[in-house]
Parts: C-alpha cells; sequence; structure tokens
C-alpha cells in the first residue's frame, strides 16, 4: 500500500453514469453529492457490522464541496479518498478528495468536500451525543499527517 493510500480511511471508486454529466460533459453538482453518497456508503458498509449502530444513526447536516479541476464521464471509475477531519461530542465530518481514475492519490485532486454528520436517536427523533466506542472508531479513521504515520507506511 502506498504512502498515499495509508493517509486515507478509505478510498473508493465510484463509477460515473452517462447521467452524472452536465450538458457541457462536466458531472453535475448535485451529481457529485450523489457520488460522493456512494463512496461513503462503501466505506462505512466495509467498516463491519460493529459500526451499524453509528451508521444507521448518522444523517448529513452540512455539504460543502470546493472544485478546483473539471471531472468528466471518460475520468470514471473517480477515485475518492476519505477520512474522518473531526468529531465532536455529537457529530463528525468526512473529509473527501475525489481525482479521476487514473490520478495518484497524492496528486492535486480535482474536487475536496466535506460532509457534517450528526448522529440522532431514531425513536426520540432527537441528537444523541457519540458513545466511546463510536469516538475511537472515528480516532481511528483520521487522516494523519506524514510525520506522524508509524514507519514503513
Amino acid at each position: 500500500m502506498s504512502d498515499a493510500q495509508n493517509s486515507f480511511a478509505f478510498v473508493a471508486q465510484v463509477p460515473v453514469r452517462w447521467s452524472d454529466a452536465d450538458a457541457f460533459g462536466h458531472v453535475n453538482h448535485a451529481r457529485m453529492v450523489t457520488l460522493m453518497e456512494e463512496a461513503r456508503i462503501q466505506w462505512l458498509l466495509s467498516a463491519g457490522e460493529e459500526y451499524a449502530p453509528l451508521i444507521k444513526s448518522a444523517m448529513i447536516v452540512h455539504v460543502e464541496i470546493r472544485y478546483q479541476a473539471q471531472l468528466r464521464h471518460q475520468d470514471s471509475p473517480l477515485s475518492v479518498a476519505m477520512w474522518i477531519v473531526s468529531h465532536r461530542s455529537v457529530d463528525f465530518t468526512i473529509g473527501y478528495e475525489i481525482r479521476a481514475a487514473d490520478a495518484p492519490l497524492d496528486s492535486k485532486p480535482a474536487c475536496k468536500a466535506s460532509t457534517q454528520m450528526a448522529v440522532v436517536d431514531i425513536e426520540a427523533h432527537s441528537l444523541r451525543r457519540l458513545t466511546d466506542t463510536e469516538n475511537e472508531y472515528l480516532r481511528q479513521w483520521g487522516r494523519a499527517p506524514r510525520s506522524q504515520r508509524p514507519s514503513g507506511s
């Protein structure tokens, strides 16, 4: 696994459908949010059954996307690298770097994004606090700066 791969908690490959492009051939902004969702679901489902309570109780409260280059249908599948940017008592933020299929993970991303996720008590329809176990999961999914990564990674 490369050093760039190790700096992310998960990297998903997400195909771009023909319908994801706008009239100019670029990936449409609304569809980018959907492609990010597909990547996030791949990550969360790959984590294992013990993560189910966190996954099932998280809802999006804020999305931010910054485009730095265009992405097109021919860039498929998009490489969506993700990590936990931060977490607080009732929410956490996922960071994304999105690149064309052939772009190295250490290259400048075409798109940087984040989603802030709040955790809720589904039955009570109210926010709930992250458990100690969930906080530990989120710590493990952080993105370590190069200087803090274990040697050999």
